[in-house]
């Protein structure tokens, strides 16, 4: 499946019914009076967090979604039906925003979470609903209310306990294949990662879902490569594994670099927990790996851990140093909305739901 996390769509919801203008006509009833019926309200248009979806592919294939009208009144006081509704089925995490791509409508980060973009048209009244008893045949009724129609900007921040950010060819992608069942696009060359990656992974009988992005150049914040544009994925986690690796020349460096485009791009980003690593450390001896762990920790005012996927060492204390970050920040959660997450997880893991990469 492939990956899409930003979507342009248009809603119309339904227009009302028109009410109806009727008089009885029945044999021997000579005065049948008015019996026209009212129009059936239109049909709203929802959006709805479902979990079975981590991305926004269905919406490059159907962008129009229109919401039925609602049926006219018709005589013997026989109402209009109301019009279907539309729901829009989006991944948890997903922004709604207006046409400007700048102003946010909703942001639906729990499961089930519904919200009404366009609201139908009331129906109008038909004639039987002005009789009075000083107008005992009224001759006028309703026209049902316009349909509300709207040009909208999908755009989703995938879910994740934990994410990777890193330069290019920082390890980022094998760190994720090697821990969890995801699969993603691993080379020799830079960029190989175009689009996010999730991949759950488990640790002491504990589980969280990480997500792994494109790696940060620099003047990423500014377009350069791919730019920050994948960074949103990462903005609801809680805690970051920076990655930098050791056949690095200026380890230090290649940690400002990262450092610089996360402060660029949010305050808050650039504030969160964090696990520093120094990976691929099965490249350099043991003398070059001292030196350069010494540097990056003057440079980062924090101990490097060291990892390597490619011969499994290190990766446990990895993971458990997350671990402690993340379990800090649920617990900190309110207790209600956690409990949601756990029996999630624990649904997800029932179904072997492993490997939640979107290749």
């Amino acid at each position: 499946m492939k990956f899409l996390d930003q979507a342009k769509i248009y809603i119309r919801s339904g227009a009302g019914g028109a009410g109806s203008v009727s008089f009885h006509r029945e044999k021997h009833v000579e005065f049948g009076g008015p019996d026209g019926g009212n129009g059936g309200h239109g049909g709203d248009v929802w959006a709805e967090a479902v979990t079975n979806l981590n991305t926004l592919i269905d919406y490059r294939y159907q962008q129009h979604f229109r919401a039925k009208v609602g049926v006219h009144g018709m005589g013997r006081n026989r109402h209009g039906a109301r019009g279907g509704d539309v729901t829009l089925k989006v991944p948890v995490g997903t922004q709604i925003y207006e046409e400007d791509n700048e102003t946010l409508i909703c942001d639906l980060t729990v499961e089930g979470e519904r919200f009404l973009l366009a609201k139908g048209g009331n129906g109008g009244f038909g004639n039987a609903h002005f009789k009075t008893s000083t107008n005992q045949a009224p001759r006028n009724a309703n026209p049902g209310q316009e349909a509300d129609e709207r040009t909208l900007w999908l755009r989703l921040k995938l879910i994740a306990d934990a994410g990777i950010v890193g330069l290019p060819n920082a390890g980022k992608s094998t760190f994720l294949a090697t821990v969890s069942a995801a699969k993603p696009k691993i080379a020799d060359y830079p960029f190989t990662t175009l689009h996010p990656n999730l991949g759950v992974a488990r640790i002491d009988a504990r589980t969280l879902v990480i997500a792994d992005i494109p790696g940060l150049i620099e003047g990423a914040s500014e377009g350069v490569g791919i730019g920050d544009r994948f960074l949103g994925h990462v903005e609801r986690t809680r805690v970051l594994l920076h990655l930098v690796s050791a056949q690095e020349d200026d380890v230090a460096l290649a940690y400002r670099t990262v450092r610089t485009e996360l402060e660029a791009y949010a305050e808050d980003l650039a504030t969160k927990p964090q696990v520093l690593a120094l990976s691929q450390t099965d490249s350099v001896d043991a003398e070059t790996l001292a030196e350069k762990s010494a540097a990056l920790k003057a440079e980062a005012k924090q101990k490097p851990l060291h990892l390597s996927s490619a011969t499994h060492s290190g990766l446990d204390e990895v993971l458990r140093a997350m671990m402690e970050h993340i379990e800090e920040a649920r617990a900190a959660e309110d207790p209600e909305e956690v409990d949601q997450r756990w029996q999630t997880s624990r649904l997800d893991t029932a179904r072997g739901d492993d490997n939640l990469t979107n290749d």
